[in-house]
């Protein structure tokens, strides 16, 4: 029986109705992996695509035994379908791009090149962006900015999909939410060598997304989650404990110099003190819940760290050429999912 040859790189491309972008993407993108000599496979993601997208796919994979096609039953999302395709991909070194035409497959080399230098993350940094100013460039500014304060990764764009990964430094990540923005911070907990490349944001071709502001306050809020799991995931007492000691001490040294002024000044607190009164016993009460909230959290984590991690996409199918060359060891699919 043969065995399926090593596959140095693979390229992870979530897409979502971009029926019109993927064959000039797959052929630039051919191109370009033909030139740099190594085997390498694609990985293509279907999240869920409501337009013709999965029929041009499934045509470019009958046609190409480099190509793998994932389909997710339902759209997603960015972070789910990239983690599809982690899951799936096999190469030492995984590539993520945007399936926009956004990002020139000319540029891969550069990220290899960093790659071969010794680094584990290469993210691809959009130093002349052609997003609304108002719009995209100025949260995306502050938020970047934010970012790498928070996290102590000096880089300034988080949110390009555009980078590079060791196999291993991704694979370790679990991903959820729009956390595929944060990927280089949440890798910097590994310890993972990270560097920045400049990359060029070509124009969309199509599917435009309009973005609200709501978009902004779910990335701030966003940074609040990666701040939490890069301090404090393992030891959430730390954070509700601190908090609801502060806040229990505050509601106690209240009631003491109402105490005080009971004694005292024999005054009627209900009527002089009411409000702080209440204050006092709400500060406290809270404090307690904190409390009892980091205690919940430290053995929400234990079963968390010690229990079997749930995938965070249900697949609807998947396409690969690997048992058609009697692949033995194919990785291990979620519970509950087929391949057709």
């Amino acid at each position: 029986m043969e065995t399926e040859s090593i596959v140095r790189y693979s390229i992870v491309i979530p897409f979502y109705n971009e029926q019109e972008n993927i064959p000039p993407l797959y052929m630039k993108l051919t191109e370009v992996m033909d030139a740099i000599g190594e085997p390498f496979e694609l990985v293509f993601v279907d999240d869920g695509s409501k337009d013709n997208s999965f029929k041009v796919l499934s045509e470019i994979y009958e046609h190409d035994r480099r190509v793998n096609l994932i389909r997710l039953r339902r759209n997603f999302g960015q972070t789910p379908a990239l983690k599809a395709g982690f899951d799936f991909a096999r190469g030492d070194v995984i590539i993520t791009m945007d399936g926009d035409l956004q990002h020139d497959p000319e540029e891969i080399p550069k990220f290899l090149e960093k790659i071969e230098e010794g680094y584990d993350l290469v993210s691809g940094w959009r130093y002349a962006r052609r997003d609304h100013w108002l719009k995209r460039q100025i949260p995306s500014r502050v938020a970047n900015w934010m970012m790498a304060k928070l996290s102590g990764v000096e880089l300034h764009d988080f949110g390009a999909t555009f980078k590079a990964y060791r196999r291993e430094i991704i694979q370790e990540i679990q991903l959820y939410g729009e956390l595929h923005r944060f990927i280089p911070a949440l890798a910097s907990t590994t310890g993972a060598r990270i560097v920045e490349v400049p990359i060029e944001q070509r124009e969309k071709k199509s599917n435009q997304r309009r973005y609200w502001p709501i978009d902004t306050v779910r990335v701030f809020l966003d940074l609040l989650i990666v701040k939490f799991l890069l301090d404090y995931s393992t030891r959430p007492l730390q954070f509700f404990g601190l908090v609801g000691l502060l806040s229990a001490g505050a509601g106690v040294l209240l009631g003491l110099f109402l105490i005080a002024e009971k004694l005292y000044l024999h005054l009627s607190l209900m009527q002089q003190h009411g409000p702080l009164l209440l204050l006092g016993v709400a500060l406290v009460i809270s404090g307690v819940q904190f409390v009892s909230m980091g205690l919940l959290g430290e053995m929400l984590a234990r079963t968390y760290y010690e229990s079997q991690n749930k995938p965070i996409y249900a697949l609807r199918e998947v396409k690969s050429h690997r048992k058609e060359i009697g692949d033995s060891a194919e990785p291990a699919r979620p519970s509950g999912t087929s391949e057709r």
